[in-house]
């Protein structure tokens, strides 16, 4: 896997010629969880739906260079297709939740390895969608071990960037946010690609990547 400087080259190779729209699909979830925020229950139940759609999105705008904001809204299309998608988001969100918040509790530290395991859930649920919430869950766990700590230290390299939006009175987390959200979906690929060979994500015939990317072209129709 490429060291946190070259994969952020690759975000910004990623945004080229779609800084704009990586913005406004970061800001339309943004301003939906604002709108419901002081209603806690409906953002818990929307924000799983709301997380899968803007992973989705930036998956596909790494591998297709392209994105479509319809994607955002994905869980929420009740067809045929994605029946049971709403519910598989929230499960998944809420499962994640739960699983983070009960290592909190012990001590602090746990609590952020837990989150780092986990991280590449939703990924995962993009990629396989007839996984079920435990199983994607228990791939991210096993398919981020040896790896929480790079993703941290790339987590770690944009704290200079964190300052400059400080100083810019937050208007800077604009442009920072899609950066670290394409970085940690390329993060994804490289991590994804590596494993492609050596594993196969279970109860399912997935091994190579060009079946991999189906599943997201099938989601996207």
């Amino acid at each position: 896997m490429n060291n946190s400087s070259t994969i952020r080259g690759f975000a910004r190779e990623s945004l080229s010629g779609n800084w704009l729209n990586a913005v406004l699909a970061y800001l339309i979830i943004i301003g939906i969880i604002s709108v419901v925020s002081t209603l806690q229950v409906v953002t818990w139940i929307i924000l799983g739906s709301l997380t899968y759609g803007l992973y989705l999105y930036y998956i596909v705008l790494i591998r297709e260079k392209a994105g479509d904001f319809n994607l955002l809204f994905k869980a929420f299309s009740f067809s045929e297709k994605n029946l049971g998608l709403f519910g598989k988001t929230l499960g998944l969100y809420l499962l994640m939740s739960l699983y983070i918040f009960l290592w909190t509790l012990l001590l602090i530290v746990p609590g952020i390895i837990a989150a780092y395991s986990y991280r590449i859930a939703f990924y995962l649920m993009i990629d396989n969608p007839e996984i079920g919430v435990s199983e994607a869950l228990k791939q991210s766990k096993e398919m981020m071990y040896g790896y929480k700590s790079k993703l941290f230290c790339l987590d770690l390299s944009f704290i200079g960037w964190g300052l400059l939006c400080i100083l810019s009175f937050g208007i800077g987390i604009l442009w920072l946010s899609p950066y670290m959200l394409t970085s940690q979906t390329i993060f994804y690929e490289e991590l994804r690609n590596e494993h492609i060979l050596t594993y196969e994500i279970k109860d399912k015939d997935i091994n190579n990547k060009e079946e991999m990317a189906s599943k997201v072209d099938e989601i996207v129709k």
